[in-house]
């Protein structure tokens, strides 16, 4: 029996939140974003889009392409709330969910077929979606995740697709390889120096050419480009948390080695969570005092895995609790709710610069199998202190 999975993609997610919101933009084009020239493009309407806006592109270039765009900064509690929303909806009927992002999810219906058609099924779905939270959804429907994303992508916005196990090649085939999901700049510039365009001319290659052209990536692209994705639909339940504490083998009110210490904490439980190719929506701060008092204050933050957007929150929250005066014997931070997926842009923190500079660091820490290859400056100071328990 044929895998039946779908990918949901809930359209111009950020921009929608907004419109709900501010109904009098509906018709405009709307980016979400940073509003300063350092800023990138987090999301932009269909209107936006129709001049080159996308994602990710430098806010000045945005507004070189779409003079008329109404930039606005987003309200990252507000699309977590949505987000929420809809997954609780769609988790109620789905058999086996995954939520991808923020914004996009992964069901397994297979076998439904007998009881109920599963296209028929997650239409349904999207619809009550739209019903009950106002936003427009996305599916496509296929046998694998690769191609069920890539359904999603052809059908958007506000429809559906689903292509049958006989009809994945001749989808595939003419699309160009840029589709294919989680094929980089980089990796699609070479190949279209070798004059490899679409998903076709690609797939007809030996796969070993693939692997010495591009390494372990270049099989997995081969896959892909053959419509092979064997990858399960995991429900997010088998992580809760990631965390670390340290306890001193002296107590200690030295603030600025307290706060390297944090740092360098945040730096590590986040390059956890990337590798893991997952974000969090909260951090939560714990520390306990020389007479053992214990306390934790947690803050949310849209989802990420971004170093800066953590290190902030885990300051702040640091400067809330620690207010006696006293010894320290213990700082903690751990980061929870959890959903699968890559670093999502901060439309108030990331420039391109610095998504780039993210991905080259964690590539040399990975390459070199050494977490602490590369860090900040400012946590260094946190190992001088004679740690005497790690968790």
């Amino acid at each position: 029996m044929d895998r039946q999975i779908v990918h949901m993609d809930l359209d111009a997610f950020y921009v929608n939140c907004t419109l709900l919101k501010m109904p009098e933009l509906v018709g405009k084009p709307v980016i979400i974003g940073g509003i300063s020239n350092r800023g990138v493009v987090t999301c932009a309407s269909y209107e936006a889009r129709k001049y080159g806006v996308h994602s990710a592109m430098p806010t000045r270039f945005a507004k070189q392409l779409c003079p008329d765009a109404i930039i606005l900064q987003g309200d990252f509690d507000m699309f977590t709330d949505y987000s929420n929303m809809v997954n609780e909806i769609v988790s109620e009927k789905a058999p086996v969910l995954e939520r991808a992002s923020i914004d996009e999810f992964y069901m397994d219906v297979s076998g439904m077929d007998r009881f109920y058609g599963c296209h028929q099924f997650t239409k349904e779905l999207m619809n009550r979606v739209s019903h009950e939270t106002g936003l427009q959804m996305s599916f496509g429907l296929s046998v694998n995740k690769t191609v069920a994303k890539m359904c999603t992508n052809y059908s958007k916005p506000n429809g559906s697709l689903q292509v049958p196990q006989k009809g994945v090649q001749p989808f595939l085939d003419p699309q160009s390889i840029r589709k294919i999901p989680q094929l980089g700049d980089v990796t699609f510039k070479l190949l279209r120096r070798i004059s490899i365009k679409v998903i076709k001319t690609l797939r007809q290659l030996p796969v070993d050419s693939m692997q010495e052209l591009l390494g372990k990536n270049g099989t997995a692209i081969w896959r892909k480009a053959n419509g092979i994705d064997s990858t399960p639909v995991i429900p997010f339940s088998n992580r809760k948390s990631i965390s670390t504490e340290r306890t001193f083998d002296k107590d200690t009110q030295n603030i600025p080695e307290l706060k390297a210490l944090l740092i360098s904490m945040v730096e590590k439980v986040a390059f956890q969570m990337r590798d893991a190719n997952m974000l969090c929506s909260t951090i939560t701060v714990r520390i306990r005092y020389s007479n053992r008092d214990t306390e934790t204050s947690q803050a949310k933050v849209s989802f990420t895995s971004n170093d800066d957007v953590l290190l902030q929150k885990a300051l702040e929250l640091f400067d809330k609790l620690y207010n006696r005066r006293m010894l320290l014997r213990l700082v903690g931070v751990k980061l929870s709710n959890f959903v699968y997926g890559n670093h999502q842009i901060d439309i108030f923190q990331d420039t391109t610069k610095m998504i780039n500079l993210y991905q080259a660091m964690d590539r040399m820490k990975r390459r070199f199998d050494n977490p602490k290859l590369i860090r900040r400056a400012t946590g260094l100071s946190a190992h001088k202190n004679t740690i005497v328990r790690k968790k």
